[in-house]
C-alpha cells in the first residue's frame, strides 16, 4: 500500500458514510496478567450512541496514521503456516455474526498467548465494506462517482490500553460544596492504540488478501514477535533500519569524513528520485540497489568510484545481497547539528550551505545565510573575514 491508498482509507471514516459502511463492531475486554477475557459484545455499529461512533472513528483513523515503513507496514503473510490469522481473517469476512466473532477470537488468543500486559487491554474489530469511485463524476455528463465503485469487505483491529482514573475535585450544585470524587470505571484510551492492522491490504484500488497493513504503537519500533507469532507474517526492515544501512554502506564507500557538499547532493540526487516517482504517479516506491548507489555517489561528486568497491560495501553491510532500499527512507526530514554551543537543525538540501572550517586555530560552523540575521529584535553587525 502507498500513502495515497492508506489516505483514501481513513478519510471514509466518518458518521453514516455510505463508502465506509461499518456492519459489526466487537469489543473483547482483556484482564491484565492473566490474559482472560472478561467480557466480549458484538452489535451492529450503528446501534452506538453518535458520540460513541464518533469515539471509535477517531481512533480507527489513528490506526492509519503515520509514515509506511516506520509506524505502519505492509505485511505479508508466511506460507503453510497452521491455523493462521489470514485464514481467520479471510474466513471472517464470509462468516455469519456468530462465526466471524469466533475467528476473531482466536486472534485475541494468539495476541496474548506470549503473556498479557500489566494492564487490562480493549481489543476492537470491525467488520465493514469499503466502497471508492472508480472514477470522479464529470459534471457534464454526471457519469462517474458512486454510479460505478470498487467494493470490498475489510476488517480493521485496533488494540487499546485501559487507564484508572485518578481523583478529581468535583463542584456540587445542589449541596454548593466542593467534593472529592472517585471514578472506579476505567477508562479506555482510544488516543494511542497499542497496534492495529487493517485486512486485506490494498493497492491500486485491489484487494490483497496476502498482505495485511500492521500498524505499531511507536515510530519505528514494530512487535516483531506480534508480527510473527500473532499475524503469522514475514520479517520487516523499518525506515529507520533501513537509513542506518544505507549510512553505513556510504561510511564503507567514501570513509566517516566527507564535504557537506556531497552529502548534501547525495540527499538531494536521491529525492529527486522519490520526485520524479510521485510526478509520473508510479504506485511502486522507487528502490536503490547497489549499482544506483554508484550512479548516485559519481554524481555528486565522489572520486574513485567503481562498481566493485560499492558493491563489497553493500554486501560487507546488507545480509541479502538483493536487498534495495527504499528510496523514500533514505533522506531525513531535516539534519540537526549539535555542539555544546548549539544546535542547528536544516534542510538536507541546504546542508551544502554549511562549511566546517578551522579560524585562528579553532574550529567553527560557517553557516551561509542570504538574509540578514536577527537575535532578539537586533540584526547582527556583518564581519569580513
Amino acid at each position: 500500500m502507498n500513502k495515497k491508498d492508506i489516505a483514501n482509507i481513513r478519510k471514509e471514516f466518518k458518521l453514516d458514510n455510505y463508502r465506509m459502511n461499518i456492519h459489526e463492531i466487537f469489543n473483547v475486554y482483556v484482564k491484565k496478567e492473566s490474559g482472560e477475557i472478561y467480557h466480549q459484545v458484538s452489535q451492529p455499529f450503528q446501534m452506538l450512541e453518535q458520540e460513541t461512533q464518533e469515539l471509535f472513528l477517531k481512533n480507527f483513523k489513528k490506526v492509519l496514521t503515520g509514515h509506511l515503513d516506520a509506524k505502519l507496514f505492509e505485511l505479508k503473510f508466511r506460507r503453510d503456516v497452521e491455523d493462521s490469522t489470514q485464514s481467520f481473517l479471510y474466513e471472517g469476512l464470509q462468516a455469519d455474526s456468530e462465526d466471524w466473532q469466533e475467528y476473531m477470537l482466536e486472534i485475541v488468543t494468539k495476541m496474548f498467548a506470549r503473556g498479557a500486559y500489566e494492564f487490562d487491554t480493549v481489543v476492537t474489530f470491525i467488520r465493514a465494506e469499503y466502497r471508492k469511485q472508480t472514477k470522479k463524476r464529470n459534471q457534464e455528463s454526471e457519469e462517474g462517482g458512486d454510479d460505478e465503485v470498487y467494493s470490498s469487505g475489510i476488517i480493521l483491529c485496533s488494540l487499546n490500553k485501559t487507564d484508572q482514573p485518578k481523583k478529581a475535585l468535583m463542584f456540587d450544585y445542589i449541596e454548593k460544596e466542593f467534593k472529592s470524587y472517585n471514578f472506579v470505571d476505567p477508562i479506555i484510551n482510544l488516543d494511542s492504540p497499542l497496534s492495529g492492522f487493517l485486512f486485506p491490504a490494498f493497492n491500486d484500488n485491489a484487494a490483497d488478501v496476502n498482505h495485511i497493513l500492521y500498524c505499531a504503537g511507536k515510530a519505528n519500533q514494530p512487535d516483531f514477535t506480534f508480527i510473527e507469532e500473532v499475524l503469522n507474517c514475514e520479517d520487516i526492515i523499518t525506515a529507520q533500519e533501513d537509513k542506518d544501512s544505507f549510512d553505513q554502506v556510504l561510511k564503507e564507500v567514501i570513509g566517516d569524513e566527507v564535504d557537506s557538499a556531497v552529502i548534501s547532493n547525495v540527499y538531494e540526487e536521491i529525492d529527486r528520485v522519490v520526485q520524479e516517482n510521485i510526478e509520473n504517479e508510479e504506485s511502486e516506491i522507487p528502490t536503490l540497489d547497489y549499482r544506483d548507489i554508484e550512479r548516485i555517489l559519481t554524481v555528486s561528486g565522489v572520486e574513485n568510484i567503481d562498481t566493485a568497491k560499492v558493491e563489497h560495501a553493500f554486501k560487507s553491510v546488507v545480509a541479502d545481497e538483493k536487498h534495495e532500499f527504499k528510496a523514500s527512507s533514505l533522506v531525513p526530514k531535516t539534519i540537526k547539528i549539535s555542539t555544546k554551543v548549539a544546535e542547528v537543525t536544516i534542510n538536507p538540501k541546504d546542508l551544502k550551505n554549511v562549511k566546517y572550517i578551522t579560524f585562528e586555530g579553532k574550529r567553527c560552523l560557517l553557516l551561509e545565510v542570504d538574509e540578514e540575521v536577527v537575535v532578539e529584535g537586533f540584526r547582527l553587525e556583518s564581519t569580513t573575514l
